[in-house]
């Protein structure tokens, strides 16, 4: 306590550093962004982002995203429950496998699912002749969206179900309780502020995800450019504002599920 009471010049020492890293880190890159998106008026910004190809990249965006965050909490409630609740062999293996991707460089990603999916892998033939096509397509953006994210949900779960313990599932068990009622009645409620607050890392990560999807798209125009792949194209095309403009709206996004994880991060704590 006496720690935090401390008004010494350590203290403000360490507050100026901190505010002075945000604000050159952090608060001059967002206001250079706002003001350059506006600098040549409302109407230039309003054209910028409605323009055809950006609305493409922004549906394409949500809708890699949701399906993104979908597949990621089936798996992570799954690799979660599978982890804490089971004993098996391998089990710190796959421990170990969902934290992968948080270790390879997404690039490095982008260009496995190339050499796995691409013409030169066995599997090419098989999934031309299904008509799935995987590279430079919404597919493969998929693909790649899912693996840089999957950690984030299971990783927000496994430590709540590991402190939660099994007496009371093991109790629900023994008086006859099935596995799904379990789960619904006893687990989830214990575990859905974790869960949300993985959604929504999971979320921001998958919008703003850019080298996987970069090697794998082929940026196509109006076919398989997400937005931090539009606004790479816009700004090596010298149309700085429109580039600014479409990352303001990204940058509003991130504002939203920022304040969204805030807060989750502060319902959990309640609860």
């Amino acid at each position: 306590m006496e720690i935090r009471k401390n008004s010494g010049p350590l203290k403000w020492i360490l507050i100026g550093i901190s505010t002075l890293f945000l604000i050159v880190m952090l608060i001059l890159p967002l206001t250079y962004v706002l003001v350059t998106a506006f600098g040549e008026g409302i109407k230039v910004f309003v054209a910028s982002v409605t323009d055809y190809y950006a609305l493409k990249a922004i549906g394409l965006t949500l809708e890699v995203t949701l399906i993104a965050v979908v597949v990621n909490t089936i798996f992570g409630i799954a690799a979660s429950w599978c982890i804490t609740r089971f004993q098996f062999h391998g089990k710190k293996i796959l421990s170990t496998l969902i934290d992968l991707p948080l270790t390879i460089s997404p690039v490095i990603a982008g260009l496995i699912y190339i050499l796995t999916f691409g013409r030169q892998s066995i599997l090419y033939e098989y999934l031309r002749s299904a008509g799935i096509k995987m590279i430079f397509a919404v597919p493969g953006i998929v693909v790649a969206t899912v693996f840089v994210t999957f950690p984030f949900i299971s990783r927000e779960i496994i430590p709540v179900l590991s402190t939660l313990g099994t007496d009371e599932e093991e109790a629900a068990a023994l008086m006859g309780a099935n596995g799904f009622t379990i789960f619904r009645k006893i687990t989830f409620p214990h575990i859905k502020w974790a869960l949300l607050y993985g959604i929504v890392l999971c979320t921001a990560r998958a919008m703003g995800e850019f080298g996987a999807v970069s090697v794998l798209s082929g940026h196509l125009q109006g076919k398989t450019n997400t937005m931090p792949l539009y606004i790479e194209l816009l700004y090596q095309g010298y149309d700085f504002t429109g580039a600014f403009a479409v990352s303001a709206i990204l940058v509003c996004m991130a504002v939203v599920i920022l304040v969204l994880r805030s807060v989750l991060e502060h319902k959990g704590k309640e609860a």
